[in-house]
C-alpha cells in the first residue's frame, strides 16, 4: 500500500483519500477543483499578465519580504511554482468565462430581467385581521405614516427598519408578495392580505430596472459559469474508488 502522506503520526493511505475528503466535507470542493482545473487547461495569458497576477497574490498575502514568503510556503507546503500557478488561476477563470458566455449575456439578460428588476417597499405583518385593517385605513386617510405604525405594531423584524425593506430583486420576496409588487405603482398601498399565518400591509415605495451596466454584465457571467459548473459535476455521476489488486492486498 503506498503511503503519501505524514502529518506528525498520523499517515495518509491512498485509499483513505475519498473517505477523508468525505469525512471533512470537501468533496464538492474538490470535485469544483477539478472541473475548474480542466476547463482552463488551454487557457493563457500574457508573461506580464502571468507576473501581476503572481505579484498581486504575493501583495494580498503579505508577503513582502522573501523571508516572508519562504516561511508562507513552508507552511502551506507549496513551492514557489505552486503559487504562482494558484496565482494565475483566477486570472485563467476570468478569461475561461469571458470567452465562453461574453457573447450570451445579452440574450440571457433579457430571459432573466423580470427576476433583477429591483423594488423598494415597505410592509407591516400582523397576525391580528382587524388590527391589519385598521392600520390600513389609518394610512389611508393620512393619520399616521406607514413607518410610525410599522415600528409599533409589525411582528416582524422590518419593524426596526419602520417595514422598509429593500432594495431586493423582486424575485427575492414571498411569490405571493412578488405578485402583488410587479403590479404596483409607486405608492400605492394594498388592503390586508392573507399570507400564511400573517396578514400584510404593503406599500411599492419605488421599482428600479435592472440595467446592463459592467457589475450586472459579471454577476450574469457568474451565474452562467456557477449553472454550467453544477451541470458539469452532476454529469459525473458517482464517485468511485479504483484500487489495483496490490493496493488493496493487507501488508504482510
Amino acid at each position: 500500500m503506498v503511503e503519501i502522506l505524514q502529518v506528525g503520526n498520523k499517515v495518509v493511505q491512498t485509499n483513505e483519500i475519498l473517505s477523508l475528503l468525505a469525512r471533512y466535507q470537501l468533496m464538492p470542493q474538490f470535485l469544483r477543483g477539478l472541473m475548474i482545473d480542466n476547463a482552463i487547461a488551454e487557457v493563457t495569458c500574457t508573461p506580464e499578465e502571468r507576473q501581476a497576477a503572481f505579484q498581486s497574490a504575493l501583495a494580498q498575502l503579505q508577503l513582502t519580504t522573501p523571508e516572508a514568503k519562504t516561511a508562507w510556503l513552508e507552511s502551506q507546503g507549496m513551492s514557489e511554482a505552486q503559487l504562482e500557478e494558484l496565482a494565475v488561476r483566477p486570472l485563467l477563470l476570468e478569461k475561461f468565462k469571458h470567452a465562453t458566455w461574453g457573447n450570451k449575456v445579452e440574450s440571457y439578460f433579457l430571459s432573466r430581467k423580470t427576476n433583477l428588476d429591483q423594488v423598494v417597499y415597505s410592509l407591516i405583518r400582523t397576525k391580528d385581521l382587524g388590527l391589519a385593517q385598521e392600520l390600513y385605513f389609518r394610512i389611508l386617510e393620512g393619520e399616521n405614516s406607514f413607518a410610525d405604525l410599522a415600528r409599533e405594531y409589525s411582528d416582524g423584524a422590518e419593524a426596526h427598519t419602520g417595514g422598509l425593506l429593500g432594495p431586493v430583486a423582486i424575485s427575492q420576496p414571498h411569490p405571493a408578495l412578488a405578485k402583488l409588487l410587479s403590479v404596483s405603482q409607486p405608492g400605492q398601498l394594498w388592503p390586508p392580505r392573507s399570507l400564511g399565518e400573517w396578514f400584510v400591509l404593503v406599500r411599492l415605495e419605488k421599482f428600479i430596472p435592472a440595467q446592463l451596466d459592467d457589475a450586472m454584465r459579471r454577476y450574469l457571467i457568474d451565474e452562467l459559469f456557477e449553472n454550467w459548473l453544477r451541470e458539469q459535476i452532476q454529469k459525473l455521476g458517482p464517485i468511485r474508488s479504483l484500487w489495483s489488486s496490490e493496493d488493496s492486498e493487507p501488508e504482510q
